[in-house]
Formats: structure tokens, sequence, C-alpha cells
């Protein structure tokens, strides 16, 4: 084992000490990047939901996904990166849900329309026999 002389020990505490403050304060100061992509694609989400008549038909699920991204935005202006991300992400889940919720109505709506317009024509066929 090497004799270290106390300056030269102390020397080097001091600069492993350093180099670990070094390393905590970078570690500290690098915050994760706002989540662009997320809050842009949520927002896309909203407006083809929005596009899709979602408000008339999935209204609550399409208000809980502008909330949501409300929410994520603010969670960006108090620089909380991770919480305005999953923020973000529910929001596109909720908009999502919105416009599936919106298709699933209006494809029965559809259905009962094509079924009433159906039962009509039988109806015709029964009260006149069939005759033309």
């Amino acid at each position: 084992m090497r004799n270290m002389t106390l300056p030269n020990l102390t020397r080097r505490l001091y600069l492993g000490a350093g180099v670990a403050a070094l390393m905590l304060t970078a570690s500290c100061a690098v915050a994760p990047p706002a989540p662009t992509a997320a809050l842009s694609a949520a927002q896309q989400a909203i407006t083809n939901a929005e596009r899709s008549d979602a408000q008339h038909y999935a209204g609550v699920e399409l208000n809980d996904a502008r909330r949501r991204l409300q929410l994520a935005e603010s969670a960006v202006r108090r620089e909380n990166m991770i919480e305005a991300e999953r923020l973000a992400e529910e929001a596109k889940i909720a908009a999502e849900l919105a416009s599936a919720a919106t298709e699933t109505s209006k494809a029965l709506q559809s259905n009962q329309e094509l079924s009433r317009g159906v039962q009509a024509l039988i109806d015709e066929v029964r009260r006149t026999g069939g005759q033309r």
C-alpha cells in the first residue's frame, strides 16, 4: 500500500467530493423536456373527435379529454414534465374513446334507421299482398 501524506489525501478527498457534488448538481439540473409530442397527439385526437361530432354523441368523454389536456398544459407551466406527459396521454385516450363512442352511436343510429326501413317494406308487402 502506498504511503499518502495528509495533504495528498485531503486533496484527493476534496477532489472526490467535488466530482460527486458536480454529478449531483448536473443530475438535478437536467429536467426532462416538455412532452410536446404527447401534447400534440392529444390535441390532434381532440380535434378529430370534435370533427366527428363527439360533442353531440360523447360529450362527457370529450370534455374529459379537454380537461386532461388543460391539466397537462398546466403541469408543463409548473415544470412537472412527467405529470404533463401522463396527463397528455390520458387526454389522448379520452379523446379516442370519445371518437369511438361517437362512431358506435352513429352506427347504432344508422342500424335503427335501416331496420325501420326494412320493417316499412315488410309492412308494405304484407299490406298489398306482394302485388304491384
